[in-house]
Formats: C-alpha cells, structure tokens, sequence
C-alpha cells in the first residue's frame, strides 16, 4: 500500500467558524462537529483536516491545495465573494494576482488564525517528467 496522509489536525481558537469557512471556500464537505474535540473538513476521498480549538498559540501552518483550472476558478470566485484578500506570492503584498510563474496558476491567503493557505494547478513541488 502506499503512504498517504490520511488527515491532519489545524489548531484553532475559532474552530468551527474556521472549519466552515475553508469548506464554503473549497466546495467540499465538513462537519457537523463530532464527539470530541475535533470539527473535520472533507478535503477529498483520502485527507481530512480536523479543526482543533484552542486558546493556546500555535504556530501558523502553511497547507497547499493542487487543483484543476475549473477548480481554481470556482475557489477563487469564492474568495472574491468573500472579500478575502490573497496575493501571488508566499510572503509578498497582497496584490490580489495570479502567480502563473509555473506553468499553472496560484494564490495564497491567510485566514484569521493566521494559518496561509495555497491552491495551485501546477506543482512546483513536483514537477512533471
């Protein structure tokens, strides 16, 4: 079998409002909160985000989504609907552009812990042979 992440925990001091929010802005599934302290976020078939609530600090958390094109568009849609402001680069200004400097495109944003999320249509992590 191979090795796949089957889910990850994201600490929160908002839980259930961050969880929705990412799922509203992905278009997938969560929830509804389960017995413990767990709100999950159904990213695919195979990896499950758990929002954890907590009023400890926590480090920000840097979590990449690769997408198709019609994917990204609809995300991206979404978080202009928003008002989210996102930029082109990974630490740069918010310039509310598309990075298509590899091939594909990709956006960052920050949500109110401060966790920065990515969707990408292209891998720069993995590139294609």
């Amino acid at each position: 079998m191979t090795i796949q992440l089957d889910h990850t925990i994201v600490p929160s001091h908002n839980r259930d409002v961050s969880a929705k929010r990412l799922a509203e802005l992905l278009g997938v599934a969560c929830g509804p909160a389960r017995e413990g302290p767990f709100f999950a976020v159904y990213v695919n078939e195979n990896l499950t985000l758990d929002f954890i609530e907590t009023d400890e600090e926590f480090p920000v958390y840097h979590f990449c989504f690769r997408v198709g094109d019609e994917e990204f568009n609809q995300i991206l849609r979404r978080i202009q609907a928003a008002g989210i402001k996102y930029r082109s680069t990974v630490r740069g200004p918010v310039d509310m552009q598309i990075n298509t400097g590899y091939g594909g495109k990709m956006i960052y944003w920050n949500e109110p812990d401060g966790h920065q999320w990515e969707i990408l249509t292209v891998s720069y992590a993995r590139q294609r042979n």
